[in-house]
């Protein structure tokens, strides 16, 4: 066989392999282009770790936001109950789901959540922010701000689901700002959830109230009107600012993490945003399980 009849050959299959190449390459670039539609960013009440597991108005919501939202390609939350000393996001590939709870029925603690983590995008978020030095954890998984909710979203588990901490050392304005710099991965198609209580304050609950059908405190109402107002206006200002609202605020906000990541789901909207409140009410008189979603 001469040069010339080898390269006849040889041809045909260097042009299959080149575009068998270039369609993988075309592929891969369309899963990380932008979508022609904005993922919602939502905040969302979580409540007592209890609606993980009961079939109640708020889980309900839940389960129907799941069904009516465009899926996701990931979701990325922001849980009150991941308090850490630095900004960290996970990064393993299966996050183990974590019982950061007590005092609570064994059928609780039996819950394994096992949607897969996605160490790329971890990268990518990574990537993107600036404002600090963002490190990758292999230890964290998903606390009940986390898989209580996205449990009763995406029950069959098979969507990546990842957790952004919250840093206690830095303000409301840190937060925010830090926000911001994630929200084209709303185009990208990730679902970032916000998960706390607007107002929170265990330590004036009443128990005995738990199972009363919207109870809140005067206080609890008028300061949860007070936030619902101001979102509406888009004050993002007032509400960073809360501390300046006077003493209904340091009632319903004795402490920020459940605060911070409302902050954070202000942060990652735009102007086009429509506002929608959902899971509008008042538990035990000083927590309030209401939400919003945030869509173009």
């Amino acid at each position: 066989m001469n040069r010339r009849q080898f390269l006849d050959i040889l041809q045909p299959i260097l042009t299959i392999g080149m575009a068998h190449s270039l369609l993988s390459l075309r592929k891969l670039s369309e899963s990380l282009s932008d979508n022609k539609k904005e993922m919602p960013v939502l905040f969302i009440g979580h409540g007592s770790p209890m609606n993980g597991i009961e079939n109640n108005p708020f889980s309900g919501k839940w389960s129907t936001l799941g069904r009516s939202l465009e899926t996701p390609a990931a979701v990325l939350v922001v849980s009150a109950h991941w308090l850490t000393k630095g900004t960290k996001v996970t990064a393993m590939d299966f996050p183990r789901t974590i019982h950061d709870f007590g005092g609570f029925p064994k059928a609780l603690f039996d819950v394994n959540y096992p949607a897969p983590g996605d160490p790329e995008l971890a990268g990518q978020i990574k990537s993107m922010i600036s404002k600090t030095q963002v490190d990758a954890d292999h230890e964290w998984g998903l606390d009940h701000g986390a898989w209580t909710v996205v449990r009763n979203m995406y029950p069959d588990a098979k969507i990546p689901v990842l957790q952004l901490s919250i840093d206690y050392s830095k303000d409301l304005l840190y937060h925010y700002e830090l926000a911001a710099e994630l929200r084209k991965l709303r185009q990208k198609g990730v679902l970032i959830i916000g998960s706390g209580n607007m107002v929170h304050n265990l330590g004036m609950i009443s128990w005995e109230k738990m199972n009363e059908t919207n109870y809140g405190f005067d206080w609890a109402i008028k300061m949860n009107q007070t936030f619902k107002d101001l979102i509406l206006k888009r004050d993002h200002d007032s509400l960073i600012k809360y501390q300046k609202l006077g003493r209904e605020a340091g009632l319903a906000i004795p402490t920020p993490e459940h605060y911070i990541p409302l902050i954070y789901t202000l942060g990652l909207t735009t102007g086009k945003d429509e506002i929608d409140f959902f899971n509008d009410n008042a538990v035990g008189g000083s927590i309030t399980m209401t939400s919003v979603q945030f869509a173009s």
